[in-house]
């Protein structure tokens, strides 16, 4: 299996933070290749960094398929999942998001809540909710206010400050996700102080491509007339129906 993780951020940090995370759960047989996008925003945080980020994502995958060709399946690395449905709609591939991928996962023990840095994702992680079908059991969205990549970039304090949210986060629930790309691993850490299961968001979206992948491709369409965009990449445009 090829699979390819893809950060929509263009910080090359949280892209091997990604790759490390996945090829510690991969199997043996599965071959990673990692990319991160040429524009946007080096930590996606708030509603432009968002939209900036699906086209980004869109890009990265055109130039990865034009360079190695197409994989087999895709990971977004982006607790949000900028340009996922895009994705399986002009690949016709596996693509998994994160957010999506730990919810499902959450929604499996019952209700949960979400524990993230960056105020400005609750809004968003609470509309995704509702368009994944999930909001009856998200009992809430705990925001820290450091974003995640200020969160990586001090473990010790992301340690204290995540673990208080999360505790309070438990409360009232059947399961935690911490959310994040650059909080993958952190999980470990916390879970040994929680009464209820807590999912790490890379860990899931992984363990999602491992198993039935149905879910997470797009039905097929027949498309009558072509996009026609202007300004895209070259490798973009090949790509579109």
């Amino acid at each position: 299996m090829q699979l390819l993780i893809l950060n929509p951020n263009t910080s090359v940090s949280v892209t091997e933070r990604l790759r490390e995370h996945v090829a510690a759960v991969a199997a043996p047989e599965v071959v990673l290749h990692a990319v991160t996008a040429a524009f946007g925003a080096r930590y996606i945080a708030d509603e432009t960094s968002f939209a900036v980020a699906g086209h980004a994502a869109l890009d990265a995958y055109a130039n990865h398929c034009q360079r190695q060709g197409k994989p087999d399946a895709v990971l977004v690395g982006c607790f949000g999942d900028p340009g996922v449905w895009a994705l399986r709609e002009l690949s016709g591939l596996p693509v998994v998001g994160l957010a999506e991928a730990a919810m499902r996962e959450a929604a499996g023990f019952g209700r949960f809540a979400i524990v993230t840095g960056g105020v400005a994702w609750d809004p968003m992680l609470r509309r995704l909710a509702r368009a994944l079908g999930f909001a009856g059991a998200l009992t809430g969205v705990h925001v820290v206010a450091p974003t995640g990549a200020q969160l990586a970039a001090d473990p010790d304090t992301a340690v204290s400050v995540l673990g208080q949210a999360c505790r309070q986060a438990a409360a009232g629930s059947d399961a935690v996700v911490l959310g994040g790309a650059n909080l993958a691993g952190m999980a470990a850490r916390l879970a040994p102080h929680l009464d209820v299961p807590l999912i790490d968001s890379v860990t899931a979206g992984a363990k999602a491509l491992w198993g039935d992948c149905s879910d997470f491709v797009a039905p097929a369409l027949t498309v009558t007339e072509p996009a026609g965009l202007e300004g895209v990449s070259a490798a973009l445009r090949r790509l579109m129906r």
